[in-house]
């Protein structure tokens, strides 16, 4: 996918991320929106990348913790600017629910997942980090999703998730679920397969790929 995101334009607002410098991040964002760039290639070139960047910078002791969660606050901010882009347009046939597993408290992700979803034009219902089980239950039976997508970022808590894929599985049989996350880069892949139309997603173009296929069965 061809991008606007020059490496120029990346490594000057990975500089103003990681030093704290919101104004510098929001004017990078405005003028990629100026220039028409898609909602994906901001989220994929520019979002992603940096947020995955800062992490490895933090799992290696190169930056704080307190620099990690500003980064996050900071693309969270600018999240909130530019998601109207996504909740354009008409009537939404197919809906989905985006949460985080309980215990997992990195939401960002999934919010960007749940974005994209309405960007290809879905209604999303994003429940954010910390999701109990039987909330998450309550709301698939109110609203009856086409999908339920679920965010794994620590690896940690791939107990959580498996106990919530129990748990959906048991009253939603039939019910297609998407999971995906960081904490998948140190495997786990293999303890979804147990479980009947459940599947891994590693990107944004599988995601893509993936919301073809349901929105159009």
């Amino acid at each position: 996918m061809q991008t606007l995101v020059t490496e120029q334009i990346y490594e000057t607002y990975l500089a103003w991320l990681l030093a704290g410098d919101r104004t510098g991040c929001a004017d990078i964002v405005q003028e990629l929106n100026n220039a028409d760039i898609t909602l994906k290639d901001l989220y994929l070139n520019l979002f992603q990348r940096s947020l995955y960047q800062t992490g490895e910078l933090w799992e290696h002791h190169r930056i704080s913790v307190s620099v990690e969660h500003l980064a996050t606050a900071i693309t969270e901010r600018l999240l909130t600017k530019i998601e109207p882009q996504a909740f354009r347009g008409q009537y939404r046939e197919h809906s989905v629910i985006i949460a985080c597993v309980a215990d997992e408290y990195h939401q960002l992700g999934a919010r960007m997942v749940a974005d994209f979803f309405e960007f290809h034009g879905w209604r999303g219902y994003f429940l954010g980090a910390n999701t109990p089980i039987k909330d998450l239950l309550d709301l698939i039976d109110k609203r009856n999703p086409d999908l339920l997508a679920l965010s794994l970022s620590i690896y940690s808590n791939l107990p959580s998730l498996l106990t919530a894929l129990d748990a959906v599985r048991a009253e939603y049989p039939d019910l297609p679920i998407l999971v995906g996350g960081q904490a998948f880069r140190w495997g786990g892949t293999g303890s979804l397969k147990k479980y009947s139309n459940v599947t891994y997603i590693s990107s944004l173009d599988v995601l893509e790929q993936r919301m073809e296929e349901y929105g159009n069965g």
